[in-house]
């Protein structure tokens, strides 16, 4: 049997997620969570095979809460079940050690099969969004992210310099790097290409 915690912050997708995994003979769903510290202390706990998970949720977002279980060494592997069909999300799930990423319109088989292949150790992507991911290979770092959030925030360089304890002239150099790799031609659009792409 495959052990499954399923964490999604919509109560009705919650439900109809569990109850369609329990229908397949081979997948037992353990608990389900409402937000990511619930499925953060559910993991540690219950140590299930395989974590089905949604991004967006309060607390942790799934991808926090795959970085922190990767971080911990924990042995559960994550698979990510989204709306979220944008290269950049499938991208910072790869670099959170998430090992799949599947789509919410996705016919039923395919979720069943996608969470057998992570619990073997294998990779289930979404397979429109593979090819765009690594066509698109944008790696930002995590404080050209914090800059550009802070950007779209309508924050000065000299306030986001105070805020993150950097001076002017260094966030103008995270700012330029930032827009170099998106392509974009100001500051207001590599935050703009950025948000578009799920890159932050």
């Amino acid at each position: 049997m495959i052990r499954l915690v399923v964490a999604e912050d919509q109560s009705l997708l919650r439900g109809a997620l569990a109850s369609l995994l329990s229908l397949e003979p081979d997948l037992e769903v353990i608990a389900s969570a409402a937000d990511g510290k619930e499925a953060l202390e559910l993991v540690t706990r219950e140590q299930p095979d395989v974590l089905v998970t949604d991004i967006e949720m309060p607390e942790l977002t799934g991808l926090e809460l795959a970085e922190r279980l990767r971080t911990q060494g924990a042995s559960t592997r994550v698979l990510v079940v989204t709306t979220f069909a944008r290269p950049g999300y499938l991208q910072r799930a790869l670099q959170a050690g998430v090992l799949g990423y599947v789509l919410k319109d996705a016919p039923s088989e395919d979720l069943a099969d996608a969470v057998r292949k992570v619990a073997a150790g294998q990779r289930a992507v979404a397979p429109e969004l593979a090819e765009a991911a690594w066509s698109l290979p944008v790696s930002l770092s995590e404080r050209e992210r914090d800059i550009l959030r802070l950007v779209e925030e309508g924050r000065t360089n000299k306030e986001i310099a105070r805020t993150l304890e950097l001076s002017p002239g260094t966030v103008r150099n995270y700012l330029a790097e930032a827009a170099s790799k998106l392509g974009a031609a100001n500051r207001i659009e590599a935050f703009q290409i950025a948000r578009e792409n799920g890159w932050l």
